[in-house]
């Protein structure tokens, strides 16, 4: 029993530690995104199945808007599974048990627009750029309801901005979070 709880505490070590040092090489531009035409659809099966423990621990549905229609994205592969994982893992997190994530994308242009929503409370809008802040977090070590260290979305930020991209949040309290990630759309 004690060496599951030690394996247990040492692997989210690994993931707080794994992230810190991928916000360092985000913020440092040591990472090399290889911008090509990405399959939005192989990337969400991808992050989806990834994901699928999580999904069943909190009774989360994804519903994907338009699935087989989504349009294709000029992303490096490993840098859109990164973003779409720490945007749809948050949106998990703060769903309410059983609830639903929704994901949709739409050509805007020269870009494509990824909306994920949580059905959550949300947050006051005021606090939304904190939260892609390195190092800050909504919610203090008291009140928070999720365990991790709130590095997600300035993860999912930092790669959105380095793939030419860019992340916005809007929250309504009561009605949950809204991330609009625009990248370029495949030629």
């Amino acid at each position: 029993e004690y060496a599951e709880i030690i394996h247990g505490s040492g692997q989210k070590l690994l993931k707080l530690v794994n992230q810190v040092l991928e916000i360092a090489r985000l913020e440092g531009n040591t990472i090399e995104f290889d911008a090509c035409p990405e399959s939005l659809e192989a990337a969400l099966d991808d992050v989806l199945l990834a994901l699928k423990p999580e999904l069943a621990q909190r009774g989360v549905t994804v519903a994907i808007a338009d699935r087989g229609e989504l349009p294709a994205v000029t992303a490096d592969g490993r840098g859109l599974r990164s973003m779409l994982t720490q945007l749809i893992h948050n949106a998990i997190v703060f769903s309410p048990e059983g609830g639903e994530v929704t994901v949709s994308a739409e050509r805007r242009g020269e870009n494509v627009d990824i909306v994920i929503r949580d059905h959550g409370e949300g947050v006051d809008p005021e606090e939304l750029a904190r939260l892609m802040a390195p190092f800050e977090q909504g919610e203090n070590a008291l009140t928070r309801k999720a365990e991790g260290a709130g590095l997600g979305l300035p993860i999912a930020h930092l790669t959105c901005l380095a793939m030419g991209g860019r992340l916005k949040l809007t929250s309504v309290p009561g009605q949950g979070v809204t991330a609009t990630a625009g990248l370029p759309a495949a030629r």
